[in-house]
This record gives C-alpha cells, sequence and structure tokens, in this order.
C-alpha cells in the first residue's frame, strides 16, 4: 500500500497563490488532489496519469490551477492561482496503481490517501 504525505498548505489572501506537494512511497499509476470543506461534499480536484501525463480538471478551478509530477521524486505538485475563500478547504492526495483514468480517478479516489493539509483563503 502506498503511503501519502502532503504538504503546503495555509493561510493565504483572496488573489493569492499555494503551492501544494505530495510524495508518494511509490510508484503509482494515477495520482490526483481532492478537497472537502466543512459540511461540503468530497471534490476531486484535478488528477494526473503518471505514464503518458493526462491531466483532469474541475470546473471549479479550470484555468487557475495547474498539476504537475515530478516522476523521479514520485511527487505530484498543485499549483494554485487567483485563490477564492471558496477554494477554503482541507486538500488531501491519494494516489493508486490501477490503472484507472485520471477523470475515474477524481471522480472516485481510489487507492491510498494522505492525511491532508488545510488551506484557507481569508482577507
Amino acid at each position: 500500500q502506498l503511503q501519502i504525505v502532503e504538504s503546503g498548505g495555509g493561510l493565504v489572501q483572496p488573489g493569492g497563490s499555494l503551492r501544494l506537494s505530495c510524495t508518494a512511497s511509490d510508484s503509482y499509476y494515477v495520482i490526483g488532489w481532492f478537497r472537502q470543506a466543512p459540511g461540503e461534499e468530497r471534490e476531486g480536484v484535478s488528477c494526473i496519469t503518471r505514464r503518458d501525463g493526462i491531466t483532469y480538471y474541475a470546473d471549479s478551478v479550470k484555468g487557475r490551477f495547474t498539476i504537475s509530477r515530478d516522476d523521479a521524486k514520485n511527487t505530484v505538485y498543485l499549483q494554485m492561482n487567483s485563490l477564492k475563500p471558496e477554494d477554503t478547504a482541507v486538500y488531501h492526495c491519494a494516489a493508486t496503481r490501477g490503472q484507472w483514468s485520471a477523470q475515474a480517478m477524481c471522480q472516485n479516489g481510489f487507492g491510498s490517501w494522505g492525511q491532508g493539509t488545510q488551506v484557507t483563503v481569508s482577507s
């Protein structure tokens, strides 16, 4: 089972930027970022496949968030720009060796999960 560790959360003003990092303990097939705000359902934010780099983004973050990966480090990043108060949530990373598409991963959240990192967007 993969071990997942996230980092990079914090407090940022509206319009600001943050970069989240997620490191898996071993190789994976697909990895992604998810978020959950209090009282809200979990949302698949962005996912990416390792082999061919196919990405998926939730409509709510398209054009503002960018997912990227460093295969040598088994690490994926989420660059978050133009942050809004509604982006406030606990952000979790998940990864699996199962051969799911990026979209399926974001819609279902397969595999191993990290503990999460808090992102707060507030003035």
